[in-house]
């Protein structure tokens, strides 16, 4: 009896050992050993997810493991990052963002994360916003604009893709500077935003340029002007910047990881990208949606700018809560 009882132990010593070796096999397996998921804070259809979309598919095929979008629209984008947050620091989950998940988005929002809840690991693009009117408005320039919002102020209003986004704060920094006042009209997403314009719901939206070009091109919507103080190479729109001095506010996309991710994986992650924004295939699809690739010269590199935006953004969201409504 107790020579069985020793066997049993024995037995069970051994299970004991090989779950252990088991584990730590695959713990050491290189990274990525399974599928990683990047979130989006915004739906299908506008800049977010364009550029999300074209960066999955080559990462794909540069690590050898599926990269899935996962679309998690809400709360100007809280409701993804919040869920890129809380995922495990293993390199498996990340996030697609910009300077709102660096700043802004803990003024405007009850949110359970702060800028150093994530690790900025690489910039992928940068892009004029562009100010978009209804055709039916007759408006042809910033300065019709101007005219028209001083003649009737508070009269118009301007559509973007939720609180606090780079998309409201564009506006937030135009109303600043030229003292027009305009009715602030959140949605869920870009696309969302200026489909509202085209339909004539909303009169104006400071767009990103993939959700611009969708609309523009139903003819239902007028290009007036692009956010940068100078005229972009890709689209051909005069600057904000002619006609109010000093207004300059690009939009920007990078790759955020959790806190905590491990450095070889932020490493790994950084060069792959850099062999994903050298395929020639996505710099085209890139600049089709407006968006040109600027790549950082390191993951320390990306990190000085997201966090420096985001301070941008921050001041930009603090004065909104005056300015936007």
């Amino acid at each position: 009896m107790k020579a069985c009882k020793y066997a049993a132990c024995a037995i069970v010593a051994a299970g004991t050992a090989l779950s252990a070796w088991a584990g730590a096999v695959h713990a050491a397996q290189p990274y990525p050993s399974k599928p990683i998921t990047i979130v989006i804070g915004f739906p299908p259809g506008g800049g977010a997810d364009h550029v999300g979309r074209v960066y999955a598919n080559s990462l794909s095929k540069v690590l050898g493991q599926p990269v899935v979008v996962e679309n998690r629209p809400g709360a100007g984008s809280t409701i993804g990052a919040s869920n890129a947050a809380r995922a495990p620091a293993d390199g498996y989950t990340l996030y697609l963002g910009n300077s709102s998940v660096m700043g802004s988005d803990n003024v405007l929002y009850k949110v359970d994360y702060t800028p150093d809840s994530f690790v900025p690991v690489a910039q992928l693009t940068t892009g004029p916003m562009v100010l978009i009117a209804n055709a039916g408005l007759g408006l042809h320039s910033v300065q019709d604009l101007l005219d028209r919002a001083r003649k009737s102020p508070g009269e118009l209003n301007v559509a973007s893709s939720g609180n606090g986004v780079i998309t409201h704060l564009a506006a937030v920094e135009f109303m600043q500077l030229t003292g027009a006042k305009f009715m602030h009209i959140p949605f869920k997403g870009g696309a969302a935003a200026t489909q509202s314009v085209a339909a004539g719901d909303t009169d104006i939206s400071f767009a990103t340029a993939p959700s611009a070009k969708a609309v523009i091109d139903t003819g239902k919507v007028v290009g007036l002007a692009v956010t940068s103080a100078t005229r972009s190479k890709l689209v051909d729109y005069p600057p904000i910047a002619d006609t109010v001095p000093g207004y300059d506010l690009s939009n920007w996309w990078g790759i955020f990881a959790p806190k905590g991710t491990p450095d070889p994986v932020l490493q790994t992650l950084f060069e792959a990208t850099g062999k994903v924004l050298a395929d020639e295939a996505v710099v085209k699809s890139m600049e089709s949606g407006y968006e040109e690739v600027t790549p950082a010269a390191s993951v320390d590199a990306f990190g000085k700018f997201a966090r420096k935006e985001g301070a941008r953004g921050l001041k930009l969201a603090r004065d909104s809560m005056e300015t936007a409504n």
